[in-house]
C-alpha cells in the first residue's frame, strides 16, 4: 500500500527521509529479496515474508532511527528504499545500512538518503561518527558513499562474498566536524 500523502521528515529536491512504515512490509521483504541486493549485502539465503514480518514487529520497537526513502522526481513521494542507523550510545557513533530498490539505484538517490541519513545523525542524534562497511567489488556503492560525505578507512580482507567469491569488505566513516555544505536538518530552522 502506498500513501498517496507521506509524512516527510525532511527533505531535499530529489528525495526524502520519513518514517520506517509497517504497512510497507511487504513492499521492504521484496526489495530484500533482489537477488543484485543480496549479493551487496553478502546474504545468501532469502527470508520468508512471516519472518520478515516478524523482523519488522521487533524494529518499530526498537529505538534504532530507521526511515523510509522516497523518490520525490514524480507527482508524489514514491517509496524507493530503507536507510538505517545502528547507534552505539556510549560512544555516540553509529553503523550506517541502506537498501535502495532496484529502480531507484543509478538515478543519485543513494547518496541523496546517505548524506540525509548523515544529516540527521550530526543535527538530530548529536552522533560524531557514522561508519559502515561495504564489499569491496561493490564500486557504485562505495562511490555513492563517498559523495555523500563517507571516507575510506581501511579494510577488512577476505571479510566478504560477492558473487560467490571471497573479497574484502572496505570500512568507510564520516565525523560531524566533516560534513560540510547544505544541511536539510538546518534549514527547517531557517
Amino acid at each position: 500500500m502506498t500513501d498517496p500523502d507521506p509524512t516527510l521528515w525532511i527533505a531535499t529536491k530529489t528525495c526524502a527521509l520519513g518514517p520506517y512504515r509497517p504497512d510497507l512490509v511487504e513492499t521492504y521483504w521484496r526489495w530484500e529479496q533482489d537477488p543484485t541486493l543480496m549479493v551487496g549485502y553478502g546474504r545468501q539465503v532469502p527470508e520468508s515474508l512471516e519472518a520478515r514480518t516478524e523482523g519488522m514487529a521487533h524494529q518499530v520497537r526498537g529505538t534504532n532511527p530507521r526511515f523510509t526513502v522516497y523518490d520525490l522526481a514524480g507527482d508524489r513521494p514514491v517509496p524507493v528504499g530503507v536507510s538505517t542507523l545502528l547507534p552505539d550510545d556510549a560512544v555516540r557513533t553509529a553503523e550506517f545500512v541502506i537498501m535502495l530498490s532496484r529502480e531507484a539505484r543509478g538515478r543519485g538517490l543513494g547518496s541523496g538518503a546517505t548524506r540525509l541519513t548523515l544529516d540527521y545523525a550530526f543535527h538530530v542524534a548529536n552522533l560524531r561518527m557514522v561508519w559502515l562497511k561495504v564489499l569491496e567489488p561493490n564500486i557504485a556503492g562505495i562511490t555513492a558513499y563517498e559523495k555523500a560525505g563517507f571516507q575510506r578507512a581501511g579494510v577488512l580482507r577476505g571479510a566478504g562474498y560477492w558473487l560467490g567469491a571471497v573479497c574484502g569488505e572496505v570500512l568507510m566513516d564520516a565525523l560531524a566536524e566533516d560534513f560540510t555544505g547544505p544541511s536539510s536538518v538546518k534549514a527547517l530552522f531557517g
